[in-house]
């Protein structure tokens, strides 16, 4: 291997590992907020790339089709809930909030598809993504708040396959390659060059994650999903409501895999399925990290990416088993490392 293509291997793994960062600082986010390993975050990011290229051909996005059928159920828990309890001053909020909010991107996604407008198109696909994130929480997750990290996992699980079954259903099995959002590229050298879309998803990484930081220190909010995230007892206590902190984690990372499923779609072709695997390698970085620091989740996001671009100059038909191998030594390590602290607690 050559300088030249170790540079571009690299320039590859460092796009990748942008895109890891972003799935797993939601992932993060949502584990520590809420205890659930968010395995349907993938799938939400390709429901906002296939959206983006059924507007890029002028067709309604499916997602539309999927938003209106958990508008439909979530409203219905909500309004059981305010008959249990007798709360039916809280209707008008339960309608906005769960009725109304939702589906405003869909109108929007609606409107977009007639437009030209590239830009239109990827903002109206991001934000098809957001509302998906609280109406799985709300019909799917928040019933089971109280179970075990593993059950959890499991509907988690089970979910993710429900959705890719929907995603089948209205999208079809065909995958769908949009639009560069920057065209052209930038020579670095006589041999390497760096096209646009590569700069933009790296920088769109970066300053996301600055934002992470910003916002998790000096914003009310942030420092809401913090305290939550350290202390759920104590954040009862103080007043925070788990389920409104768990919809807005949700949301936010919706929006994240909204931001991922765009940047994604034009350089790699999507489909119904396709999101499990990006998950699954995002959560190996999210384990180095211990589900709960971002700075380390992003070393781990760097490691994966690096070591699948370079495993696929290896060998492309193992380059998911050795990223996956990955969580082997990892895990190894912490547990040594845990085992360490126990005993250092224990001898105090």
């Amino acid at each position: 291997m050559d300088p030249t293509i170790a540079m571009i291997l690299l320039t590859d793994g460092l796009a990748w590992s942008a895109i890891y960062l972003i799935v797993g600082l939601g992932l993060v986010l949502i584990f520590s907020v809420t205890r659930v390993i968010f395995v349907p975050f993938g799938s939400i990011a390709v429901f906002s790339a296939l959206s983006l290229g059924a507007m890029e051909l002028r067709r309604l996005p499916a997602a539309i089709n999927l938003i209106g059928l958990f508008v439909v159920l979530a409203l219905l828990m909500e309004l059981a809930r305010l008959w249990r309890q007798h709360a039916w001053r809280g209707l008008p909020r339960v309608l906005a909030f769960w009725g109304v909010a939702p589906l405003l991107p869909c109108a929007l996604a609606a409107w977009a598809t007639t437009q030209h407008s590239e830009l239109l198109r990827v903002l109206a696909a991001v934000l098809l993504a957001v509302p998906m994130g609280p109406l799985i929480e709300r019909i799917a997750l928040r019933p089971v708040a109280r179970a075990s990290v593993l059950s959890l996992l499991i509907v988690a699980l089970v979910l993710d396959l429900v959705l890719s079954g929907l995603g089948l259903l209205w999208f079809g099995p065909e995958g769908l390659r949009t639009k560069a959002a920057l065209d052209g590229s930038v020579a670095l050298s006589s041999s390497l060059t760096i096209n646009y879309q590569t700069l933009l998803t790296i920088a769109v990484a970066f300053a996301l994650a600055l934002l992470f930081y910003v916002g998790f220190q000096r914003t009310r909010m942030g420092k809401v999903l913090h305290a939550t995230a350290s202390n759920p007892t104590g954040a009862r206590l103080v007043g925070i409501r788990p389920a409104f902190t768990a919809s807005i984690a949700h949301m936010i990372a919706a929006l994240l895999a909204g931001i991922v499923g765009v940047l994604i779609s034009p350089v790699a072709t999507v489909y119904y399925d396709s999101g499990l695997i990006l998950t699954l390698k995002a959560f190996v970085a999210a384990i180095i990290g211990g589900l709960v620091s971002y700075p380390l989740t992003a070393l781990g996001a760097l490691l994966v990416g690096v070591s699948e671009s370079f495993a696929s100059f290896w060998n492309s038909g193992l380059k998911d088993a050795i990223v996956f191998g990955l969580l082997i030594p990892i895990l190894v390590i912490r547990s040594g490392l845990v085992a360490h602290h126990d005993e250092e607690e224990g001898d105090e």
